[in-house]
């Protein structure tokens, strides 16, 4: 193992601008492969002749493997390093890409979104702990705020393109540019990145079962990762409902969907930027805050329907609720990614790992329970999404308060 560590290309510090800037870049990636496509979903439906909730379930087939992948690869990473295993993802995730845009089998397309699922997972799970490894203190939490509101970049750019593409193209052509994207990062990172592991650890299963067993066991560790999975839910839900919502229901075009998205990129953005802004409050005070808000908000987008259902009232109750969604998620992530800096690898792992496999198995259940019949089941679902966040923040603050260790989750925070 160490021999394989030191033939792997170290990272060269006249390059280490760059890429920064290319592991940043990246972490959109895992959004972008999901949302590039949202517009498409209901005419991907119609011309493989499959239902929508067939057609929806390539998004949790995604989000289930890229969850699982990274429960696992950060022990990998941890041990054999983040660089060659970024790279081959990335050149796989092209091919897994290409072939799914020039296949109509949606049983080919299920196993290409798997494979999609565990490269980005890699990738993603890797560019996280790459930041872990070169910065420490300040420096360390600048860059882990920013995670979430460069990442949101993919959900507002994404199904703008994509509502474009489906337009001009069709919905073969999404696919294409996530190969040709795939392949341009692996030659960007080829020339320009290289290994950070600092300490290979050698991968032994007793070690790594302990490691993994010692942050299950922290309360505040899964109370993160839980809040993760629901705030994300939120957005998920809308990607995997609003399209239909808005051209079956309300009649609208594929771009209009689009557009709808992008607005709702921007909401998540916001959010995350409104975090970052506000880092040194108090951490339990402004999640409750920011919980009220939201029941509020979703109490009104309810109550709005009984007058009548419209695009445009559903679009503005939303950007608000994934505000809030995008400042729960910012303030979860950065606490985190930074509990566990000896074992950066598989705390990012075991973060994005819970987190997204909490998102596709709520996200699916919630899609069955309630359809993509109407602006209505939308605002139930963020409900209920809202009130599990409560009931989880509740529990958390009588946890705390019992055990006297409420100061210790702002401080890790800030």
């Amino acid at each position: 193992m160490p021999a394989m560590m030191t033939s792997s290309k170290r990272i060269d510090e006249r390059h280490q601008r760059i890429a920064n800037l290319l592991a940043l870049a990246l972490l959109p990636l895992s959004g972008f492969a999901t949302d590039i496509y949202v517009p498409s979903l209901p005419h991907m439906a119609i011309a493989m002749h499959v239902s929508s909730l067939q057609i929806q379930f390539t998004i949790t087939l995604y989000l289930i493997s890229y969850g699982v992948s990274q429960l696992f690869i950060g022990s990998i990473l941890d041990s054999y390093g983040r660089y060659r295993i970024g790279l081959v993802s990335l050149i796989i995730f092209a091919f897994a890409s290409l072939t799914i845009a020039v296949t109509h089998s949606i049983t080919m397309i299920y196993l290409m979104r798997i494979i999609q699922g565990i490269t980005v997972g890699a990738v993603i799970a890797g560019k996280r702990a790459y930041f872990v490894d070169l910065f420490t203190g300040d420096r360390l939490k600048h860059y882990l705020s920013l995670f979430s509101i460069i990442w949101s970049t993919g959900p507002i750019v994404a199904p703008f393109v994509g509502g474009w593409l489906q337009t001009a193209f069709g919905w073969e052509v999404n696919f294409y540019l996530l190969a040709l994207v795939a392949i341009l990062f692996a030659v960007l990172e080829f020339f320009f990145s290289g290994e950070t592991l600092p300490r290979p650890a050698a991968f032994q299963l007793q070690r790594v079962v302990q490691v993994y067993a010692g942050m299950l066991k922290n309360g505040p560790f899964i109370l993160g990762v839980g809040m993760l999975g629901l705030a994300y839910s939120m957005v998920m839900v809308y990607n995997m409902t609003g399209p239909f919502i808005i051209e079956h229901h309300f009649q609208y075009s594929v771009v209009t969907a689009g557009y709808c998205s992008l607005i709702l990129g921007f909401a998540w953005m916001a959010g995350g930027f409104i975090s970052k802004a506000t880092i040194r409050w108090p951490f339990f005070r402004k999640l409750i805050i920011n919980n009220s808000l939201q029941i509020l908000f979703v109490v009104m987008m309810l109550a709005s329907i009984r007058r009548s259902e419209n695009l445009y009232v559903m679009v503005i109750f939303a950007f608000i609720i994934h505000v809030c969604a995008g400042y729960t998620f910012n303030n979860y992530m950065t606490f985190c990614l930074t509990r566990f800096p000896q074992n950066a690898g598989v705390a990012s792992g075991l973060t994005g790992g819970l987190a997204f496999v909490i998102v596709s198995t709520l996200s699916y259940s919630i899609v069955n329970f309630l359809p993509a019949n109407g602006e209505r089941n939308l605002g139930y679902s963020y409900l209920t999404f809202i009130l599990l966040s409560t009931l989880m923040i509740f529990f958390a603050l009588r946890a705390g308060t019992e055990s006297g260790d409420m100061k210790k989750v702002p401080a890790a925070v800030v």
